[in-house]
């Protein structure tokens, strides 16, 4: 392959280390001097990001925007598919949602998704000097060959060269990556340029004659392999991680998440398994929830059916018993519609038309609508702790709204923050137990968090915000991939092109 100003990273399985391999070439690039960006042509996630001009965009193209010290464009993930039932899904190109398609139809679809794909890429490739691609899942699916538009068939569309990632801690690395390569066109194959294996841990030299052999099975280089990052904290885009045992010796709150089928924005909560002081439990269906200071209500793609299944499992009655016992709740983005009194969808927006109870805890009611709230917002934290007088004012609070719900206020109420621009937004019940609110990462802000922390009934120390987190956490990706890789292989592989300007 000759050098191109587009790289993509394919793998062999979801979550082989993509999305991490992408935002570690970015942030490398970026401290060699590329303007890099990163691109995913189509991506499936219920964790999304909003742009600064209103579009939606996969979560993990936010954070690799981040890794090129760039603001999340909509041209970077020209394609997200936010699935509503098993076989059907909403999707949004360019940021904006278009309409929900059953699988099938979408298959049908996607030479007009290709158009919009290439529309991006072609913006980015004006714009930058080096695009970072991520692939979808893997390219080896034989069922979804034909009008690929995620895979090689966007390679093969821009004639671009793709590196093939592995995650040996998973077992059976070698199949992966022959069995892979073996299930690729010709042509498909002679734009591989390597592999990486990702996650190993213990000595390479164990791993060195298994490399030799893959490398003359194949006649690809292995251009690295990168080490198991202990307790790397960047945001996960696939799936929820499993409750973690750190070992926190000063834990002061526990706070329990019931996880719903079509959970959204999980990231929510990132800052909350993070924090020295607080234990967070991921409730799993079928198992009850457990004794807690706090409750989140988690956004969903589908707030009546996860309603419906809340209720099912026993869970409302729990939290109804928890309230009781004087503990707190706070519902976010779905969640908080569940809290009010009625959710109406006269025009199946998120599924079956239909009109559900709420569980009755707000003064509120809620009607889906077609038109989706896509805002970035900032304000002031209205939330008061009990038996607190002189709290501190203002508390600041920030944080996005993706949501396709109209709220109206039944009865007087206080708000949970009062927005920039004037209005409130969210609620809290008057015996202050329960509150709600549109806002996604609202815990990110350090002193946000360290009220709410207080409000559900504990003194806790101030943490770093998110942001700088995830800085931290991109730096020690960084070190490992200027470190493990092989630069002079993967810098041969792209052009350079002099320094372009930028999309604002």
């Amino acid at each position: 392959m000759k050098p191109s100003a587009t790289l993509m990273v394919q793998g062999t399985t979801s979550d082989a280390g993509k999305s991490l391999l992408v935002a570690g070439l970015c942030r490398c690039l970026y401290k060699k001097g590329h303007k890099v960006v990163p691109f995913k042509p189509q991506n499936m996630a219920l964790n999304s990001a909003v742009t600064a001009d209103g579009g939606e965009i996969g979560r993990a193209q936010a954070l690799q925007a981040q890794a090129a010290k760039l603001a999340p464009h909509v041209d970077m993930n020209p394609i997200l598919l936010k699935p509503s039932s098993d076989t059907g899904a909403q999707v949004i190109i360019h940021g904006k949602a278009i309409s929900d398609m059953q699988a099938k139809a979408y298959h049908d679809y996607k030479r007009v998704a290709m158009e919009a794909v290439l529309e991006s890429h072609q913006r980015l490739t004006a714009a930058y000097q080096t695009v970072i691609v991520e692939g979808a899942g893997s390219p080896a699916e034989i069922n979804l060959r034909e009008g690929d538009i995620a895979n090689m068939g966007f390679a093969e569309a821009v004639d671009c060269p793709v590196i093939i990632i592995a995650d040996i801690d998973k077992g059976g690395v070698f199949a992966q990556l022959v069995g892979t390569l073996a299930l690729l066109s010709e042509s498909e194959q002679n734009r591989v340029v390597g592999f990486v294996i990702n996650k190993f841990r213990g000595d390479i030299a164990l791993l060195q004659s298994g490399i030799d052999w893959l490398e003359k099975r194949t006649a690809k280089p292995v251009l690295g392999v990168l080490p198991y990052i202990m307790d790397l904290r960047l945001a996960e885009e696939d799936g929820l991680q499993a409750n973690q045992a750190l070992d926190k010796q000063d834990v002061k709150l526990q706070v329990a998440v019931p996880v719903f089928s079509r959970i959204s924005n999980h990231t929510d909560f990132d800052m909350l398994r993070n924090h020295p002081q607080v234990n967070l439990t991921l409730v799993k269906q079928g198992d009850p929830l457990p004794p807690c200071d706090l409750i989140i209500l988690p956004g969903s793609k589908s707030v009546r059916a996860d309603l419906a299944l809340l209720k099912e499992l026993g869970w409302a009655q729990q939290l109804a018993k928890h309230l009781r016992y004087g503990g707190k709740v706070l519902g976010i983005c779905g969640g908080y519609q569940m809290l009010g009194q009625r959710i109406r969808d006269p025009q199946g927006v998120e599924g079956t038309p239909g009109e559900s109870e709420g569980l009755c805890y707000l003064p509120i009611d809620t009607v889906m609508t077609p038109q989706k709230q896509l805002t970035h917002d900032s304000g002031e934290l209205l939330l008061t702790p009990n038996n607190t007088q002189n709290s501190p004012r203002p508390i600041p609070i920030k944080g996005y709204q993706i949501h396709v719900g109209r709220t109206q206020y039944l009865a007087e109420h206080q708000g949970f923050c009062a927005l920039s621009d004037g209005q409130l937004d969210g609620c809290i019940s008057q015996d202050n137990q329960v509150a709600g609110s549109y806002l996604h990462g609202l815990f990110d802000s350090p002193k946000a968090l360290q009220h709410i922390l207080l409000w559900a009934g504990a003194s806790t120390v101030e943490i770093q915000d998110y942001y700088s987190q995830q800085e931290t956490e991109l730096e020690r990706l960084a070190d490992a991939c200027l470190t493990h890789l092989d630069w002079t292989k993967i810098d041969s592989f792209i052009t350079h092109s002099p320094k372009k300007e930028t999309i604002e």
